[in-house]
């Protein structure tokens, strides 16, 4: 894990207008970003993850958040965003994703020429914390304007508009990527991957898995249990039947259409084994082993 220093630049622009290719996070809290647990997303922590990001943040490192998909990387940042009491600028990365699609670009508007900043740019304007999720399937120029962001200077070079954008001590750099995914990092000079804070993730203990699952679906403790114990069945597939391992996330919709109604075993099999293959052997395989585990009953 690598720290540097970075400087402090003071806060500039208004905040424009939001952009269908990002979500964005508000949260009502006092700039002064007490944490206040009732009021940001679920989140259960698991290794002082909350501790590591907040002191970061107050130290404007950027951080990088890797671990398998579905474990619970862009929940926490969007936990810590409302804890911290900052905006969430979040941007899904994706095989054709440029650095103009981050930095922004002109277009036409009622005849006129007008630059529009691109989420990262916004981001850096209104001291927002930018999180580009799953970075690694970027294109690779989208590395080199995280350089001097990442870095001491904390500047975004805007050329569109012939800008030097200084973030202000608000502003945060968050990447996440899936360890499967690594067409970008593996790209990166040693010097780039410095410029991070990392921080690693996994799929939660089975008694912190629980809990998320009967709270982001409702599921009594006993149908909580019995899906994290398939999630682990399955899991111990994983290299060599399965090419992911099965996510809280794929938990937690399982267990959301069975408080909802559906058989387990449809419901399993609609948000669990088919998301996670195509073939039909395996799939047949995998149905075995929720029978195997849940049984047929209601939940």
């Amino acid at each position: 894990m690598h720290f540097l220093r970075l400087a402090r630049f003071q806060s500039v622009s208004e905040e424009p207008p939001h952009e269908p290719q990002c979500r964005m996070y508000h949260d009502n809290m006092s700039s002064g970003g007490a944490p206040l647990p009732e009021r940001a997303p679920f989140y259960a922590e698991q290794a002082g993850e909350c501790r590591l990001f907040a002191h970061a943040f107050h130290q404007r490192l950027p951080v990088l958040l890797k671990g398998p998909t579905g474990c619970g990387k862009t929940r926490f940042v969007e936990h810590m965003a409302a804890r911290l009491g900052r905006p969430l600028i979040t941007v899904s990365c994706h095989g054709d994703l440029t650095a103009a699609d981050l930095m922004g670009r002109h277009l036409i508007d009622g005849g006129d020429t007008v630059w529009h900043d691109g989420p990262l740019a916004r981001a850096v304007r209104t001291g927002a914390i930018c999180c580009l999720d799953e970075v690694a399937l970027a294109r690779r120029d989208t590395a080199v304007v995280l350089h001097p962001l990442a870095d001491d200077r904390r500047v975004l070079p805007v050329e569109g508009t012939g800008e030097l954008l200084r973030a202000p001590p608000q502003f945060m750099l968050v990447v996440s990527y899936s360890p499967g995914d690594q067409s970008l990092l593996n790209n990166l000079k040693p010097g780039t991957r410095q410029r991070f804070v990392a921080i690693g993730f996994d799929y939660p203990a089975p008694e912190v898995e629980r809990r998320i699952v009967e709270a982001e679906s409702g599921a009594v403790p006993a149908l909580a249990a019995r899906l994290v114990t398939l999630a682990q069945a399955l899991r111990r597939l994983t290299g060599q039947d399965l090419a992911e391992a099965a996510s809280t996330r794929l938990l937690v919709r399982a267990a959301r259409l069975i408080v909802a109604g559906l058989p387990q075993p449809e419901a399993c099999r609609a948000a669990i084994v088919d998301a996670l293959t195509d073939d039909a052997g395996t799939a047949a395989a995998l149905d075995d082993v929720v029978v195997a585990v849940l049984g047929t009953g209601a939940p």
